[in-house]
């Protein structure tokens, strides 16, 4: 379950709530009974660190894709390139992402 920062805009009272993401906003300050108690925008919990999705990442997806190119580039035939082994990224992510 995700924690919510709550404030309250009429006396500033501040709490951190543990709620389910299908529970109903607070609405009401337990310091003061306004209901001026919202939730406030505030950093995710979370930082996604490193260097990029690591070869064990889905299974078989990057290791087939990566054995069957050099295959088409071989079958087709001399002074045409296969399409997809030209236009294959070498990276893993397919380098649309963000990172490239």
């Amino acid at each position: 379950m995700p924690i919510y920062a709550y404030r309250c805009s009429a006396c500033g009272h501040a709490k951190d709530v543990l709620q389910k993401l299908s529970d109903a906003p607070l609405a009401t300050c337990p310091a003061c009974g306004a209901e001026t108690f919202s939730k406030q925008v505030t950093a995710a919990g979370f930082q996604l660190k490193g260097s990029g999705w690591y070869a064990t990442d889905f299974k078989g997806g990057a290791t087939a894709a990566a054995s069957t190119a050099p295959a088409a580039a071989a079958a087709a035939p001399s002074g045409e390139a296969s399409a997809p082994a030209a236009a294959a990224p070498s990276t893993p992510c397919g380098g649309s992402c963000a990172c490239h």
